[in-house]
């Protein structure tokens, strides 16, 4: 049974919106090396529209070993509102998205793996279908914007697997559901 893992870079008071413009200060090899490991353990990308969009908007035109596996792997786009998914190897999911995923988790494959798309992602923890979630907490307070879990999460009892620190000062914790 494939697993669906989700990883996300989060500020220090738990904000995942707009890493772009906080969390490069921190990146480095080690860091790298880890997004990198992540995906290599996946032959599936899973991505809510507004990840795609922007994802979609900028990979293509990139070079380098990140772009180059982001480019080539099959991507699974869970999205009501696009109408198509134009990057390449994309495919959309419009309807039924949970029945959808619970089906291809039991396929043959690696790993199916989820970055940002914050509402997909607590859509998938609230339905059970999120088998790991990697978060990389980075020592930043930014005070306002999205937080992985607000009120809509509920209860959720998690386990942790592993845990790292990078000499930057990022934290990468795995966790799974306990």
């Amino acid at each position: 049974m494939r697993k669906i893992v989700a990883g996300l870079f989060v500020s220090l008071d738990g904000v995942v919106e707009s890493p772009e413009t906080w969390h490069f200060p921190y990146l480095n090899e080690e860091m790298a090396a880890a997004v990198m490991a992540t995906q290599a353990e996946a032959d599936t990308l899973l991505l809510g529209r507004a990840t795609y969009e922007s994802f979609a908007a900028v990979w293509p035109h990139q070079t380098g070993e990140m772009a180059d596996q982001l480019n080539a792997v099959p991507k699974l786009v869970a999205s009501t509102t696009l109408r198509t998914a134009e990057w390449n190897n994309s495919t959309l999911i419009k309807e039924n998205v949970l029945d959808e995923l619970r089906s291809r988790k039991e396929q043959p494959g690696k790993n199916i793996s989820i970055t940002g798309s914050i509402t997909l992602t607590r859509t998938l923890l609230r339905a059970g279908l999120i088998d790991e979630l990697r978060l990389m907490v980075h020592p930043i307070v930014l005070g306002t914007g999205t937080r992985l879990f607000d009120e809509s999460t509920g209860r959720l009892p998690l386990k942790l697997v592993e845990s790292t620190t990078f000499t930057t000062g990022v934290l990468n914790f795995h966790y799974q559901p306990a």
